[in-house]
Parts: structure tokens; C-alpha cells; sequence
């Protein structure tokens, strides 16, 4: 059994060694000779990977909604219907 584990073990560490030295640093950029990022349809410009990553008013609206701090009577809502 521990001649069956010594080399399965030696596999799994190899593995783990092998991926941890996958991984790049570097920043991103184009290839050189390469066309530039294509346009979004409507936009007058590319964006820059900073605008990109700055969230939209649409994505993150502000919040208008005032709380309330005592109970009130609701209104009457005519489509709050009895069923048939």
C-alpha cells in the first residue's frame, strides 16, 4: 500500500507545483500590429479598462426611498379585488 501512495503523492505535488507557476502578473495589453478594440455600437469612443470597471448609475442607482417611522393607513387600491 505505501509503494502504491509514494508515487500518487509525487503526482499530486507535481500537479500543485505545475499550476501554481500558471499564473502572469503582468498587465494586459494588445498585440502589436493588431487592429484596437472595436467600438460599442452608440458609444463615441473605446473605453479605457478604468471606465469599464466604474459601475453605471443604471447598475448602482442611488437610493431615494424614505424610510418610514410609524405605521400608516394604505390608501385604498381599487384593483384589490375579492377573486370570483
Amino acid at each position: 500500500m505505501t509503494m502504491l501512495r509514494t508515487p500518487r503523492l509525487l503526482l499530486v505535488a507535481t500537479a500543485i507545483l505545475a499550476l501554481s507557476a500558471c499564473g502572469s502578473r503582468q498587465k494586459l495589453t494588445a498585440v502589436e500590429g493588431t487592429a484596437p478594440a472595436p467600438v460599442a455600437y452608440g458609444a463615441p469612443m473605446v473605453a479605457t479598462p478604468s471606465e469599464l470597471m466604474e459601475p453605471s448609475t443604471q447598475s448602482r442607482p442611488e437610493r431615494n426611498v424614505e424610510l418610514r417611522r410609524k405605521s400608516e393607513v394604505r390608501a385604498d387600491d381599487p384593483f384589490d379585488l375579492p377573486p370570483e
